[in-house]
């Protein structure tokens, strides 16, 4: 995992402040015509303007993507990762079972479900854009995570029930605008769960309700050799090299 390209979204553990990710989403408006995020934030007792743009996710989350990267890849190339990763389970349902994954794939899987998508739990289940996120690790392919991100933002913002969706992201983009915010470490954190090195070995167990999977596979693509090159650049079907 030391050399994935998102490690920065990934494994970040800055102190996260209750009141900094509230009055954000409590404040927080979309002007759709700029396609901007515009909250507050309160600093010296003075209320700050904070200004989110997709161009800000993409260089706070240090996310190695652009505004024409892919932001959705071929049902077939997909499956076929899927597949060459050992998944246990059925192919064809909506969402796919950390479970039925052999380590260390399901360590790749709990990671982006823990520390990339917008939902409170579920921490079980892959679905939509995640398989496409874990696709991309595997095969060392191009993503476009900061629209992904900013898009689910954008959308807890206009959805009738806001919810506190990638605390430590918007931690780390109030950080960036005001560094010398105040913080109360003593009664403001938010207990987060991080990733860490606790956290795979804990997934590592033995579970009776979860046995590990009978299928075998094998190591490959970006898991495997650092110099594995996405084996389908332009139209995106193809889940192997031959040569690998």
């Amino acid at each position: 995992m030391r050399r994935v390209p998102i490690q920065k979204a990934l494994t970040d553990q800055r102190p996260v402040y209750k009141s900094h990710v509230k009055r954000f989403w409590k404040h927080a408006t979309y002007d759709e015509k700029n396609e901007v995020i515009n909250s507050i934030v309160k600093q010296h007792d003075e209320k700050k303007q904070i200004v989110v743009k997709e161009a800000l996710v993409r260089e706070v989350l240090d996310f190695p993507d652009d505004a024409d990267t892919p932001t959705r890849f071929t049902e077939r190339m997909v499956k076929g990762c899927m597949l060459r990763m050992g998944y246990d389970g059925a192919l064809n349902n909506a969402y796919y079972l950390k479970s039925k994954f052999r380590k260390p794939y399901k360590f790749i899987v709990h990671s982006v479900l823990v520390a990339l998508s917008h939902c409170k739990g579920g921490y079980d289940t892959m679905r939509d854009y995640r398989m496409n996120m874990v696709t991309t690790l595997v095969l060392n392919k191009k993503y476009n995570f900061s629209h992904i991100v900013f898009h689910y933002m954008v959308e807890n913002i206009t959805s009738k029930s806001r919810t506190w969706i990638y605390p430590r992201f918007v931690e780390m983009l109030i950080d960036h605008a005001y560094s010398d915010i105040e913080r109360d470490v003593n009664n403001d954190l938010l207990v987060l769960s991080h990733m860490s090195n606790d956290s795979l070995k804990q997934l590592a167990r033995y579970h009776p309700n979860h046995p590990e999977p009978k299928k075998v596979a094998e190591f490959f693509g970006f898991i495997k050799d650092a110099n594995y090159i996405d084996p389908d650049l332009v139209n995106h079907q193809n889940w192997r090299n031959e040569e690998r």
